[in-house]
């Protein structure tokens, strides 16, 4: 057992490129065997260098595309040339708390384009992102972002209460929301998330990284700022 483990992870080690050769370039079997053996710290910085590399890949197969917002569905600066996508969920407690994390990147980034991906995977949260493609649709996406998730978990209640907050033309907006558009907008973030193989929400694309989970404002200007 014990050297079909060995055996598996020189395999792995010799998947890697880069930094993860470099360490061990010109060693056979058995002595990488003994690196590994003697240098067992490595294995858990060369895997996650493995994950981002597979990420990155991933990324790469679709980055303009994620990139391209949905018309209107963009909080920010829409010209911004610094593009940080959010995959979210009316739905999602994190989604919602992260809000204050996005609207400061924003305020601290006058370049900064936040381009959100309605993703709706909760129970109940399907109506809301259709709403919110409507509202992006009469340009009035930010002010019915902002007014959604301050009502908590969607409701039907909530979601009418956020389309008045955010001044929407309700007849217009309710045809929109069902229309095929408002589908295929889905369906599309939909593929995307599965792409980049993201479990849950938030999720985000900065820069050239791909991240899951409610991060820090920083962590998510770091990716932008390693992206150039």
């Amino acid at each position: 057992m014990k050297n079909h483990l060995i055996t598996a992870l020189i395999a792995l080690v010799a998947g890697f490129g880069g930094a993860a050769l470099w360490s061990l370039s010109g060693l056979g079997h058995s002595q990488t065997r003994a690196y590994l053996v003697e240098n067992p710290d490595i294995l858990p910085e060369m895997a996650e260098a493995y994950q981002r590399g597979e990420a990155e890949g991933r990324l790469a197969e679709i980055s303009d595309e994620v990139a391209e917002a949905f018309p209107g569905a963009v909080l920010g600066n829409p010209d911004g040339t610094s593009v940080l996508v959010k995959f979210t969920d009316y739905g999602c407690t994190f989604c919602r708390q992260s809000v204050p994390a996005v609207d400061a990147l924003i305020a601290a980034n006058p370049d900064l384009k936040v381009v959100v991906r309605e993703w709706p995977i909760f129970d109940g949260s399907e109506t809301a992102a259709r709403m919110a493609l409507a509202a992006a649709q009469q340009g009035k996406y930010a002010a019915f972002y902002h007014a959604m998730f301050e009502q908590g978990s969607p409701s039907e209640e909530g979601i009418q209460r956020a389309a008045e907050i955010a001044g929407l033309d309700m007849a217009a907006a309710e045809a929109f929301a069902n229309s095929d558009e408002a589908t295929a907008e889905l369906a599309k973030n939909m593929a995307f998330a599965r792409t980049l193989q993201f479990t849950g929400t938030p999720s985000w694309v900065a820069g050239n990284e791909t991240i899951e989970g409610m991060v820090p404002a920083e962590r998510l200007a770091e990716a932008l700022d390693s992206a150039g």
